[in-house]
């Protein structure tokens, strides 16, 4: 592995004395979490720690049921599966987002159509989606069999939208909350609803640089216990109770460890501290740069963003690429946002909605250190690398 690879990997530290982007935050209730995981004995896909870890984590996202599994693409593969997505289907998804939200539907052979982002939340666009319904309702075409819907960057959707929209249409509604654990609504029809527990089924991350970490690892969550029961069988290579080995199914080896959970586990209980540390962060972003020439992410009222990825855009005009020379150039580990879906290899032939705004979302954003470890100095280390960028340039 190279040094630039090492240096990008989820979760990895920075160059010393460098400030890194986004790393996990492990004490020592973690360390002897995974320690007493160690000592039961109970090492792989099964133990007390992967039961516990479901069912704390369903009841703080506001879930029924909580599978765990091996990755958050994962949770997403079996979710689209159970909604019957199979071949020659057709699952909306959101344009700008990592492409790990789009390869599960490739997975089932199925084809993704591409949907813009709204200025206002980052998010898929409700408009859009009204709009393509309302024409293929008077064409008589037929519906996509699911929409996929993400919350990026920490920033809950205009979900309540999507899910009326879709609901008048008979298409249920994935969440891909892989990045917004923690995130709520706090008015409108979802007040007091966790991201990722409103949908027919939602999905989430425990990535290295996710919020909430188990190292690697994916949680599924549903109010449909009959869903939930297929997922844990999908999950756990659809075998089923027999003296012998018995699979009925074609099943997937997507089990979380217990060693994995029970660092899960410890991180989500520590949930609330890390949302705080993140909003602190970004209020104090927000003050420094409120006079600069950049667009600072969405802040919207009753929309309640962790800032996961705290991100900014560069001006129409300024070169985004120069901006990221300079704060790597200054020790501030930033990087640019993703390229959207419909400008990657895999997807450039895949039908689009809009598209205009992903590709500006790219263009212009940077995503800025935001671990919840990171420190006042830091954080003022931060600001001024952007403020002399813009002040200076």
């Amino acid at each position: 592995m190279t040094a630039f690879s090492e240096a990008h990997a989820p979760g990895a530290p920075s160059a010393t004395g460098g400030i890194p982007l986004a790393v996990p935050n492990i004490g020592p209730a973690e360390r002897a979490a995974v320690l007493e995981a160690v000592e039961s004995g109970f090492v792989s896909s099964v133990g007390p720690a992967v039961e516990a870890f479901e069912r704390e984590f369903a009841e703080v996202v506001g879930s029924t049921y909580a599978v765990a599994c091996a990755s958050g693409t994962a949770a997403l593969h079996v979710a689209l599966r159970l909604l019957g997505v199979g071949a020659g289907d057709e699952v909306l998804c959101s344009d700008f987002t990592f492409i790990g939200s789009s390869n599960p539907i490739a997975y089932l052979g199925a084809r993704a159509t591409l949907v813009d982002s709204e200025t206002r939340t980052w998010n898929m666009d409700p408009q859009l989606v009204a709009d393509e319904f309302a024409r293929r309702r008077r064409m008589g075409a037929p519906m996509p069999k699911a929409v996929e819907l993400v919350h990026v960057l920490g920033q809950p959707a205009d979900a309540a939208s999507i899910l009326e929209i879709c609901a008048d249409h008979d298409v249920p509604v994935i969440e891909d909350a892989a990045e917004s654990l923690g995130a709520t609504w706090s008015s409108g029809t979802l007040t007091g609803r966790s991201t990722g527990a409103v949908g027919r089924i939602g999905c989430f991350s425990f990535n290295g640089n996710k919020i909430a970490t188990s190292g690697g690892g994916g949680m599924i969550v549903t109010d449909d216990e009959a869903l939930a029961r297929r997922a844990k069988h999908l999950t756990t290579q659809a075998k089923v109770p027999d003296v012998g080995y018995l699979h009925d199914d074609v099943g997937y080896n997507y089990r979380l460890t217990n060693l994995s959970a029970a660092l899960g586990l410890a991180q989500v209980r520590r949930l609330d501290e890390f949302v705080a540390s993140k909003r602190s962060t970004a209020a104090a972003y927000d003050a420094a740069f409120a006079d600069l020439a950049l667009t600072r992410p969405p802040r919207i009222e009753g929309f309640d963003s962790t800032y996961w990825l705290y991100s900014v855009l560069v001006p129409e005009g300024r070169d985004r690429d120069v901006f990221l020379q300079h704060l790597t150039a200054a020790g501030v580990g930033a990087r640019a946002l993703w390229r959207p879906l419909h400008a990657q290899p895999p997807l450039r032939d895949a039908d689009r909605l809009g598209g205009q705004v992903a590709d500006a979302l790219f263009d212009r954003g940077v995503s800025l250190p935001c671990s919840s470890t990171i420190t006042p100095a830091e954080i003022e280390r931060v600001t001024d690398a952007v403020q002399s960028f813009f002040t200076v340039s």
